[in-house]
């Protein structure tokens, strides 16, 4: 599972901690680079560090950015010496209570995502087949429904934003409506989430919403049980508290959304400004599937996760890592790694069909196949359908000058300005 991106301006930073020479030399984890050439940096990363690189966070917190393929196989197959224990990490008596990255990092929680050994065991044993549970045809008929209604809002104008009027908006109400919540409650989440993503100062305050949603529908669920994630968690027949049941909930929505709404942006993107995409989008859907492997491959929305925490003292990619540090996933870099795309030029490994890509994470914590379905059905069918009804779909700016996300943990387009001819609403193909 991936999570909501931080905040994404960085505060004044602190001194290296003391006896921690490696990170005197830290590259920050922020600035205009991760947001226009992220691959220059990680070359950049690779070139004076190798492939595990001592970096900072804003803030001033040391952490490591494993940026190795086979460096990161080994922290996410490795449970015992790189956990995913956040209460192992040695800078807890330094982060304060308001430090903007707090709800991507975490405390140690009760929930699939902030639990490790057993105990996260124990909550993937809910979760998993309550989310496989959603049927396929069913969540794509959704998806079919929720984006036709979205692009019934904006097909006669003839121009839009496609990321804040279409790439969006359509996770979240799909993801709200397979959890169990009813469509007019949808956009209310899509706030909360989206405040929780930007990060800053509303990312504490939207925390707190989200929670507060979650347990309304708890409550609703108990009085009238549905065909939906929400019901299913709770028949399970481990015992679970409320709390519990609301932080997997909280889990589950927020992997499930941005990086979800980037990957239909980023993949419209490479469809609308690559030759080979634009060329082949009039004829048939083979390049839809092909500019969705490609992102994950070339341009995946989550490029950074944390994290693995070192259980003791060892050596990892050259570097010496001491018990307590903090592991950060550089899922984006190690895709891009040179040790498994020598012979490749140009996104030819990912137009093969490949799926080794780290898109998706891997090992324990790798999102759960059940998710990434559900994932792909919404941004597969998100994009039929766009093309169906916008067949002449065209950017309305240059190609460079359309803006990323500031971010160096997700990778994703501010705005996808467009204009098309105006078609008809459903309503009047009737």
């Amino acid at each position: 599972m991936t999570r909501p991106s931080p905040a994404e301006s960085a505060p004044a930073i602190a001194a290296a901690p003391p006896g921690c020479p490696a990170h005197s030399g830290a590259v920050p984890l922020w600035g205009l680079g991760f947001q226009t050439e992220p691959q220059t940096v990680y070359r950049t990363m690779r070139r004076d560090h190798g492939p595990v690189v001592p970096v900072e966070l804003p803030g001033g917190f040391p952490a490591w950015l494993v940026i190795g393929y086979r460096e990161l196989h080994r922290v996410t197959s490795d449970g015992a010496l790189f956990p995913r224990d956040v209460g192992l990490w040695n800078q807890w008596p330094h982060v304060p209570d308001d430090w903007p990255l707090l709800p991507m990092v975490g405390r140690p929680l009760p929930s699939i995502y902030f639990s490790a050994g057993e105990e996260h065991q124990r909550h993937v044993r809910m979760v998993g087949p309550a989310l496989e549970g959603a049927d396929p045809f069913r969540i794509r008929g959704h998806c079919e429904e929720l984006a036709d209604r979205l692009i019934d809002d904006l097909c006669a104008r003839g121009a839009a934003d496609l990321v804040a009027d279409f790439c969006e908006p359509l996770p979240v109400l799909v993801l709200a409506r397979l959890i169990g919540f009813p469509d007019e409650e949808g956009a209310a989440i899509a706030r909360v989430l989206k405040d929780l993503a930007d990060g800053g100062p509303e990312a504490q305050s939207a925390h707190l919403r989200f929670g507060e949603h979650m347990a309304r529908l708890l409550a609703a669920k108990r009085a009238e049980p549905g065909d939906d994630v929400a019901t299913r968690m709770l028949d399970f027949p481990e015992e679970f508290t409320d709390e519990e049941y609301t932080l997997d909930l909280m889990a589950v929505t927020a992997a499930g959304y941005l990086p979800t709404a980037d990957w239909i942006s980023n993949s419209v993107r490479l469809m609308l400004t690559e030759d080979e995409f634009a060329d082949s989008m009039a004829g048939g859907r083979r390049s839809i599937g092909e500019a969705m492997n490609e992102v994950l491959w070339e341009d995946t929305p989550t490029q950074i996760l944390a994290g693995r925490w070192a259980a003791r003292d060892t050596e990892l990619g050259g570097q010496r890592i001491r018990a307590g540090d903090m592991l950060l996933l550089g899922l984006g870099a190690a895709n891009t790694d040179p040790l498994i795309r020598q012979g490749v030029s140009g996104g030819g490994l990912a137009q093969g069909g490949n799926g080794a890509h780290l898109a998706f994470s891997h090992g324990e914590y790798r999102c759960p196949f059940p998710a990434q379905e559900i994932a792909e059905i919404i941004a597969r069918t998100g994009i039929e359908v766009l093309l169906d009804r916008l067949p002449d779909l065209r950017l309305d700016v240059p190609a460079e000058d359309l803006v990323r996300r500031p971010s160096a943990f997700l990778r994703g387009t501010i705005a996808l300005s467009v204009r098309f001819t105006p078609v008809r609403t459903t309503g009047d193909l009737s």
